[in-house]
């Protein structure tokens, strides 16, 4: 209003830019600053002890996933070996440690043998699959629905024998080890399976041997690899029970193998 009029006599006119009040300004900048800075700080403190806490428990019960899958071909022969021929095995049972962070950590599979990996039994697990539908294409049941079936019950008996080894820490109150361990150490017997449906598909009376010999060679492997677990990781020894306790795990090898090992149409039988 007062830039359309011209600088008339007797008429002030208002200033277009006021001179700012230097005391308000650094007051206002001063309380807003330590508002905003302790109002960070403080959200900082919690966002941080609270992420803090996350990653500790998943590192805890599930750790890396990127961690299980980083190997190699001469890793893979070396770790087939110990899982299907336990008792040569002549090395260590015990993982290796480095520092990292300030804290010890435990190596790679690709530079520690006795490291549990989700690649062989991932990979353990669909060529058990592929062979028994190839299995039941021989026997000219293959449908569908039926593979669909025997996928189901692979993964049922995974989660079985993941809650077999699962029970057994915790019933001796040693439930710290991560879940993917678990579910690594569980999903190697699909190494001895397919072996066993091999055979069965090559020589069907071949089934009937190589059957146990998978089943006693998986329950050793455990039987090592738990009580390592035990007394090395967990640091828990309760001898009342312990013996029953890891014996009972290798026994529960041959009822699992055997209905895992029994290619039909049947989900349970």
């Amino acid at each position: 209003m007062y830039n359309n009029l011209g600088a008339q006599p007797g008429v002030p006119r208002p200033p277009t830019n006021p001179q700012p009040n230097p005391f308000g300004n650094s007051f206002y900048g001063a309380g807003s600053g330590l508002i905003r800075g302790g109002l960070g700080a403080y959200g900082e403190k919690i966002l941080g002890s609270s992420s803090e806490y996350v990653q500790s428990n998943i590192s805890r019960y599930f750790f890396d996933p990127q961690y299980y899958f980083q190997v190699n071909d001469q890793y893979v022969r070396n770790k087939l070996k110990v899982v299907l021929l336990p008792f040569l095995h002549r090395g260590h049972w015990t993982r290796i440690t480095e520092p990292v962070g300030g804290r010890l950590s435990y190596k790679p599979p690709i530079y520690d043998i006795n490291a549990p990996d989700l690649y062989i039994p991932f990979m353990a697990f669909g060529t058990y699959v592929v062979l028994a539908g190839l299995s039941l294409g021989l026997q000219g049941k293959f449908s569908p629905e039926a593979l669909n079936w025997l996928f189901v019950k692979g993964l049922f008996g995974w989660f079985l024998q993941v809650s077999l080894l699962k029970v057994t820490l915790l019933s001796l109150g040693s439930g710290e080890a991560p879940l993917l361990d678990i579910l690594a150490y569980a999903g190697y017997a699909f190494t001895g399976m397919c072996l066993a449906v091999l055979g069965r598909i090559i020589w069907r009376y071949s089934y009937y041997f190589v059957m146990p010999w998978a089943c006693l060679c998986m329950g050793i492997f455990l039987v090592k690899t738990m009580k390592r677990v035990l007394f090395a990781e967990v640091r828990s020894y309760d001898s009342s029970k312990h013996h029953y306790l890891l014996l009972f795990i290798a026994l529960a090898q041959f009822p699992l193998f055997t209905w895992l090992g029994n290619i039909s149409v049947n989900w349970l039988f």
